[in-house]
């Protein structure tokens, strides 16, 4: 038979009876409690809330809530997030660029109850507090001391966090500043600028170079004029020492004759062998003269003769 007061089969009724004996003047039950069953993964935890006041954390597993009085209400989880924040602003010298801050955190298991209720957008408080933080240094720096302050703009963004997000609950594990990015015609600029600079230096050091080469051409020529000096000086003392004794020899050996005879006859050997090697020369084209008081005139007759021997 079928209960009047619930309209609901024996078998039914006596199900919930037995799970949940809530009722009302011990016969009338006004109310009907059904469990809900849900899971929470590893590395997270479940806030329960009974008629809307925080009731407890549920851990890792299978869990129920007594519906309609008990509600999961949310997931908090511990692993590892990671929040990027672009922030725009100027430097020292008025250049605008844009900085791109990574911020890895993750929720405080002792603080659970904090990071679930104290904030109601954690990343957004995050956000604020960065730009507070880069709006505050990076007008201090100039642009090229801003590229070499990364580390530090990274560990007063940290620090800045830290002592604030720990009090909501949530801990600050590392902040870095993975870009700097300013306009693309500051960039170009100093492109230019570096390129500039390189070029000069290289420039130096050409002309280092050049000069570095000069002066060991000038030394190695000197070395080489003095050499050549050195040498001549030893063929015209070599000729010398030939010519005295071959006039020594001439005079023991020809009776009669003068030291004036040995030179005249010396002198006269060196113009064959001068004429001689002019005129086995190929490229050469010099003529050699002796000249004479009386060598004009010859010189002259000798070429009317010529003339005139072709009209003959």
């Amino acid at each position: 038979s079928a209960n009047p007061q619930l309209d609901l089969p024996f078998d039914s009724f006596s199900w919930v009876h037995l799970l949940y004996p809530f009722h009302l003047h011990n016969s009338l039950y006004r109310t009907m409690c059904i469990p809900c069953f849900f899971t929470i993964s590893t590395s997270e935890v479940g806030v329960v809330e009974r008629c809307g006041k925080f009731s407890r954390l549920v851990q890792p597993g299978l869990s129920c809530v007594v519906c309609p009085f008990e509600q999961l209400v949310g997931r908090l989880t511990f692993r590892v997030q990671e929040l990027q924040v672009r922030v725009e602003t100027k430097t020292l010298d008025n250049v605008f660029l844009t900085a791109a801050v990574t911020i890895q955190y993750q929720v405080l298991r002792e603080k659970v109850y904090e990071a679930f209720y104290a904030l109601t957008n954690p990343t957004q408080q995050i956000t604020a507090h960065v730009y507070d933080v880069m709006r505050a240094q990076l007008p201090t720096l100039e642009l090229d001391a801003v590229f070499e302050a990364k580390e530090e703009l990274a560990l007063a963004v940290k620090n800045a966090l830290s002592g604030t997000m720990s009090g909501y609950g949530y801990q600050i594990l590392q902040t870095l500043i993975t870009d700097l990015d300013p306009d693309t015609r500051v960039k170009n600029a100093m492109n230019e600028i570096n390129s500039s600079k390189r070029l000069k230096f290289a420039i130096a050091e050409r002309a280092e170079g050049d000069k570095i080469l000069q002066v060991k051409s000038a030394e190695a020529e000197a070395e080489a004029k003095y050499l050549s000096g050195v040498g001549v000086a030893k063929q015209r003392k070599a000729i010398v020492d030939g010519l005295r004794t071959s006039i020594v020899d001439f005079a023991d050996g020809v009776k009669g004759s003068t030291t004036k005879d040995v030179m005249d006859l010396l002198l006269l050997t060196q113009y064959f062998d001068m004429v001689r090697d002019v005129g086995s020369a190929n490229h050469c084209r010099t003529t050699f003269v002796p000249s004479s008081r009386g060598l004009g005139d010859d010189f002259r007759n000798s070429i009317l003769q010529a003339d005139s021997a072709k009209f003959v």
